[in-house]
């Protein structure tokens, strides 16, 4: 009898499902992070082959900037109607007007105010895991992260407190107050998210295809210019054909020129790349260490 193997996609996506249901069956309160991104996109396919036809063993929460691309918020918002999947959202603007989170003078990108607020959700709903989408391939600091990851009842994450995932056994052990991050896609790559778009046939927002833009030329990349993101004296705004690799706070994400229209110009784009998507986030290149920073302090 010929043995089936398994393909990649197929092993990743096995993987994802067993982690998704080991949340299910180990953790109490978990919530899984969902912007409209195509990694939490990813995760919800994931979700429905885990748990469907029943209902989501946890509700989906978006800890919302309010400086998000709008494409983003509408798909974000319909696609949690077409699952008939609760959804929370906790926005930075009512985090600062409750004085949770303290605005910096100048600064414009909300991404950092997302800790104090995603923190007081946590705390608000008795969270003990957040399932979230981040991948090992995006950035360095991300690359140290477990499946599984720790945080401590401060929220904090610590690389050296870590623990040790041998042969798909996972430690989910968390003290009252404490909780776990899980990251169902942490072996996949921005070519496999892709591929299984394409292959699942899932849909993804707009802004992650190839459209007209007016954008600025600022610190090494194209910013989308907004009412949130205005000229500075002396600059010119270009009107270009862009799409964006990862999206953030509109502040800080940055756009490319493209011409890639369809998931497969899109994947053809991406196997000749040579720099990686977290390089269009204007967050990340604060310091060499800007991830794991906020990471430590509590950012997803």
């Amino acid at each position: 009898m010929t043995r089936r193997v398994l393909s990649n996609l197929e092993t990743l996506e096995a993987e994802s499902i067993h982690i998704m249901r080991e949340v299910a069956a180990e953790f109490e309160r978990p919530a899984l992070l969902f912007s409209g991104g195509k990694d939490s996109i990813c995760m919800l396919r994931i979700a429905e082959k885990a748990f469907r036809p029943g209902p989501f063993p946890f509700p989906l929460l978006h800890i919302d900037t309010e400086h998000n691309f709008p494409e983003l918020i509408e798909f974000r918002d319909r696609r949690a109607e077409q699952l008939k999947a609760k959804l929370i959202v906790r926005s930075v603007g009512e985090a600062i007007r409750k004085g949770i989170a303290v605005e910096t003078p100048g600064e414009t990108s909300r991404n950092i105010l997302q800790i104090p607020t995603l923190l007081a959700a946590i705390e608000e709903f008795k969270f003990d895991a957040l399932i979230g989408g981040a991948r090992r391939d995006e950035e360095k600091a991300r690359a140290k992260e477990r499946i599984f990851s720790f945080r401590d009842a401060f929220g904090q994450w610590e690389p050296k407190e870590q623990r040790p995932e041998l042969w798909n056994i996972y430690n989910t052990r968390v003290n009252p107050g404490e909780h776990m991050r899980v990251f169902p896609l942490s072996n996949w790559t921005e070519l496999d998210v892709w591929e299984y778009i394409s292959r699942e046939k899932l849909e993804i927002p707009s802004i992650y295809f190839a459209h007209e833009r007016e954008v600025v030329r600022r610190d090494g990349q194209w910013l989308p210019v907004s009412d949130l993101l205005p000229l500075k004296p002396g600059e010119t705004s270009h009107r270009l054909s862009v799409r964006v690799r990862t999206i953030g706070d509109i502040s800080c994400t940055g756009c490319i020129e493209s011409k890639a229209r369809t998931v497969e110009e899109i994947l053809a784009e991406i196997a000749a790349a040579r720099v990686t998507e977290r390089g269009g986030r204007a967050d990340d290149k604060r310091s060499e260490a800007a991830m794991e920073d906020r990471k430590r302090e509590g950012y997803f």
